[in-house]
């Protein structure tokens, strides 16, 4: 969902309160000689909006950590990745280019097949860790290389712990989702945060319109902003290949 969608539905939402304020203050008048009762209303409309904004926190928090834990490991696995490709100079000639061939094949992989696996929460499977193998294989030199080259091979092993560890983290984040819990919890907080909203006698229209479009269109805007933010890998805010691309592109 991208920006214009976004506002479409902030005003929709909004727009439809403000039909449901007009529909209740032309249905549900308050009468010239009727007091309102709002002490009790704004009560426990205040104990709503507070654990409501707690519920809140807690969704953002979560989405946020997961959203930061994905970045952080896909720039960790392509940093990782290339500073394989680069340690190549240092290993035997006849490995050079297979390990540089092996750790652009797994890039694309990553970029190519797995990236819209991930945007789909759909399992990767195996081929990622069979290239990942691969690499590794590619790094491995014997007992007769030169003591310059074994240190090289070493450090490869290490660059490939980086990205093994990397890969597994990525592979978690893109499977992580908002608990079923907290998704009620947002979408019934809301729901009786607004409603709440219908119980306060307030006989001006135009004052009520405002202030439940203003509450309607932010809840709207939060809901949203959660749901993109729980697709680590997916929407407008996901984390994306441009670390691979920009060393392998």
């Amino acid at each position: 969902m991208d920006l214009f969608e976004t506002l479409v539905v902030v005003l929709g939402v909004a727009f439809v309160a403000a039909l449901a304020v007009f529909a209740k203050t032309r249905l549900f008048p308050v009468g010239e000689d009727e007091e309102p009762r709002e002490d009790v209303a704004e009560y426990i409309a205040m104990m709503v909006s507070v654990l409501y904004a707690i519920v809140l926190g807690l969704c953002l928090v979560s989405v946020w950590d997961t959203r930061s834990a994905a970045s952080d490991n896909v720039q960790a696995e392509a940093s990782a990745l290339h500073q394989t490709y680069l340690l190549a100079d240092a290993l035997p000639a006849a490995q050079r280019q297979p390990l540089r061939d092996a750790a652009r094949t797994y890039a694309d992989h990553v970029v190519d097949v797995e990236w819209p696996a991930m945007a789909e929460r759909a399992p990767l499977g195996p081929s990622g860790w069979q290239l990942l193998e691969r690499l590794r294989k590619a790094g491995e030199v014997g007992d007769s290389a030169k003591v310059p080259e074994q240190i090289a091979a070493q450090e490869v092993l290490a660059q490939l712990g980086y990205i093994d560890d990397a890969r597994r983290g990525r592979e978690a984040a893109a499977q992580e989702r908002l608990s079923p819990v907290l998704w009620t919890g947002l979408l019934i907080g809301g729901s009786l945060t607004l409603a709440f909203m219908f119980l306060f006698g307030i006989r001006r229209s135009a004052t009520h319109v405002v202030m439940v479009m203003g509450l309607s269109g932010f809840i709207a805007f939060t809901v949203l902003l959660i749901h993109q933010l729980d697709a680590p890998f997916g929407g407008v805010l996901g984390a994306s290949p441009d670390a691979f691309t920009r060393y392998f592109g």
